[in-house]
């Protein structure tokens, strides 16, 4: 008899990336000042945890429909993460290395969340 293996959230590599990613930009935004926590700071950190949470929700829906929306809310709140690590290192609130590393992150999330919904689509049965 063949046991089936279900799928768990940390299997899903955009959603460990992302997952990753949201602790190092919180690292490194509680080393800030008052006034960049409390403007940029809180923005960049809602954006890139809200990629991982659209992921985990999405993979805890039934269907595929419902599902596949909530993996393309993170993309957009991926959008939204690029545009705070621009403003972030545009007003030297980042090393050159942290905007790299996190930028470098960041782009290897589009072609994995495309992959998941990919996956969602052709192989789910629900």
């Amino acid at each position: 008899m063949e046991t089936k293996k279900y799928l768990k959230l940390n299997d899903i590599e955009a959603y460990r990336i992302a997952f990753k990613l949201s602790k190092q930009v919180w690292d490194i935004i509680m080393k800030r000042d008052y006034f960049a926590k409390d403007t940029v700071g809180k923005q960049f950190v809602k954006s890139v945890d809200s990629i991982s949470a659209n992921i985990a929700e999405g993979f805890g829906r039934y269907s595929k429909k419902d599902k596949a929306k909530f993996f393309r809310y993170s993309v957009g709140s991926l959008y939204e993460s690029l545009d705070w690590n621009e403003k972030s290192h545009i007003r030297k609130l980042l090393s050159e290395d942290e905007y790299s590393h996190i930028f470098s992150e960041m782009i290897k999330l589009p072609k994995a969340i495309n992959s998941l919904i990919l996956y969602t689509n052709k192989k789910l049965n629900v």
